[in-house]
């Protein structure tokens, strides 16, 4: 009875067929990928900008209020400085802020692409009959089975681009 069922299970085991892809790499090659990565670079840029700007803007009302905080009544003298530590404030959270929104933004960008490459690599597993599709940059042991890269990049008409010329050479 044993040995029965443990020839059931290798028999069905047998059958499964295991595939691995790196989506972190297909999803650099998708045509997508230049535009968002654009448009990330020019978000980032924007960002920067922003960041400069409030330390200028920083820069200018210490001047101002060194320079004429002499004249001013002590109220206004209070409301000035109280202004400065506020956007020194805004300065001092800004990177952190930048970065949340950076990563909210890449985020936006990033997730259609993923669904389309998940998309892509379900459709290939179907077609092509595998159980299991893993994601090799996650795998550190695994049993052996086929890389489904070039099946999917196929799916979503990527090129395969060349190795450079004597890589493949040993």
């Amino acid at each position: 009875m044993v040995s029965l069922m443990a020839l059931s299970m290798f028999g069905a085991s047998a059958q499964q067929k295991i595939g691995y892809i790196n989506t972190d790499e297909l999803i650099s090659v998708m045509p997508e990928a230049e535009k968002a990565d654009a448009e990330l670079k020019e978000y980032q840029a924007s960002l920067s900008q922003q960041g400069q700007d409030l330390m200028k803007e920083l820069g200018d009302k210490d001047s101002l209020f060194v320079r004429d905080s002499a004249k001013l009544s002590p109220s206004m003298r209070e409301i000035k400085k109280n202004e400065l530590i506020a956007l020194y404030q805004r300065v001092q959270n800004w990177n952190q802020q930048a970065q949340e929104m950076y990563q909210q933004e890449a985020q936006k960008k990033i997730a259609p692409l993923r669904q389309k490459a998940m998309d892509a690599i379900k459709a290939v597993a179907e077609e092509k009959k595998y159980t299991y599709i893993l994601d090799n940059s996650s795998v550190i042991v695994g049993p052996p089975g086929d890389d489904v890269l070039p099946l999917v990049k196929a799916k979503l008409g990527v090129k395969e681009t060349p190795a450079p010329a004597g890589m493949n050479k040993k």
